[in-house]
């Protein structure tokens, strides 16, 4: 990732820490190396799961951290009370155009529905040139070696428009990302 032109980024992730303790461990480091790169973080607002370990670490590190959160959420994914700046909005549609709007480029964690649902409508609003992020998938312990293949098979298939890695590239570790 070019940090010289990267002020903000969005990491995308799950409200739930999966069962893979390189999970945590994987947002924990890109928590910190975020807030070392001086770089704020954009993420969903939770202090739950994955999200709140990588806001954590970038708080723990001095960085900055914006949360937006959905009113619906705010139980469920327990809103993180000790972030920089905590925003409310009224829906997902919401939070996802806030967050992609805050941002430079993003990385997407493990995670579930939601950040498959991110990851794609992030891929899609690049195809068709609403922004041109860049767009990170750590795949810690090979979590998206499944959804890589599968990409792979739509390019082969000839479903997509372009070559799928220009638009997404690929880390087995946070470390790499910042390399």
């Amino acid at each position: 990732m070019n940090k010289s032109n990267i002020k903000t980024v969005a990491v995308f992730c799950g409200s739930k820490s999966g069962n893979n303790p390189l999970f945590v461990e994987h947002a924990a480091t890109l928590g910190k190396l975020i807030a070392q790169h001086e770089i704020t973080l954009v993420y969903g607002g939770g202090r739950v799961g994955l999200m709140g370990t990588v806001a954590d670490a970038v708080m723990n590190n001095n960085g900055k951290v914006i949360g937006v959160i959905p009113e619906v959420l705010l139980s469920w994914e327990q809103q993180h009370k000790s972030i920089t700046d905590l925003r409310v909005v009224n829906d997902m549609h919401v939070r996802k155009k806030m967050m992609y709007e805050l941002c430079d480029a993003a990385i997407i964690l493990p995670g579930g529905h939601g950040t498959l649902d991110e990851l794609f409508e992030l891929i899609t609003w690049n195809i068709l040139k609403i922004h041109e992020k860049k767009i990170i998938l750590l795949n810690s312990a090979g979590f998206y070696d499944h959804l890589i293949a599968h990409i792979k098979n739509m390019q082969q298939h000839e479903f997509l428009h372009e070559d799928w890695q220009k638009r997404i590239s690929i880390h087995d570790s946070p470390l790499t990302i910042f390399s």
